[in-house]
């Protein structure tokens, strides 16, 4: 397990279909943490170790990408997590930092087990045994409709969109109601914030959600 002592930090992971703006609300909850002087470590799935942008790489950039089956993604982006939280996420919460990650396990459950329709039962057990007992005490959902989503994605300056952002309206749909449901099931550990709000509104709003968890 990776966790073999109780943590003090808190892991914070922020999801939601593409161009919800999860990377803009991290940098500037990161901010607002800093201030009051807590240590922060930002990280990104998949990715956040050498050897996860290496899989990152294959999975969003790989020239035969599209011929890759939904369980060689699920595989690759576990095998992804299960370096980053041993080396870098469960480290940083036995020393009391606080961690922000750009999307965790739950992107695989939707990702893979919604939208890409694998059997939930293998997918949450592949999950798990990726991150051992490491969980997330929060999980911002930045949800924005499938509409917003996509024309986000084709407004970003100059970016060639990657193998996930290549997908269709019927795939970010599945993502989003996935998302949704997720966290009307766990309402305990999820939040979901209106992603089509002004960036200060979601960024207020995902303030008072974390203030919550570390007073």
């Amino acid at each position: 397990m990776p966790l073999k002592q109780k943590p003090t930090g808190k892991l914070i992971s922020f999801e939601g279909p593409e161009g919800s703006g999860k990377s803009t609300q991290i940098a500037l909850l990161a901010k607002h943490l800093n201030l009051l002087g807590r240590e922060v470590l930002t990280t990104r799935e998949p990715g956040g170790t050498e050897i996860g942008e290496q899989i990152r790489n294959i999975i969003v950039h790989n020239s035969k990408g599209d011929e890759m089956c939904p369980e060689t993604e699920l595989f690759l982006f576990a095998a992804a997590r299960a370096q980053l939280v041993r080396q870098v996420i469960a480290p940083a919460l036995i020393a009391g930092r606080i961690v922000l990650s750009d999307r965790f396990l739950d992107s695989s459950t939707v990702y893979q087990g919604i939208a890409r329709n694998l059997a939930s039962d293998p997918v949450q057990q592949i999950n798990h045994f990726a991150v051992g007992n490491v969980m997330p005490d929060l999980t911002v959902i930045i949800d924005v409709p499938t509409e917003v989503s996509l024309e986000r994605i084709r407004l970003r300056a100059s970016d060639i969109p990657d193998r996930m952002e290549r997908e269709n309206a019927e795939f970010f749909g599945k993502v989003r109601e996935g998302y949704l449901l997720l966290a009307k099931g766990m309402p305990e550990r999820f939040v979901v914030i209106d992603g089509t709000a002004t960036e200060a509104e979601v960024e207020k709003q995902v303030w008072t959600a974390v203030q919550k968890l570390i007073a």
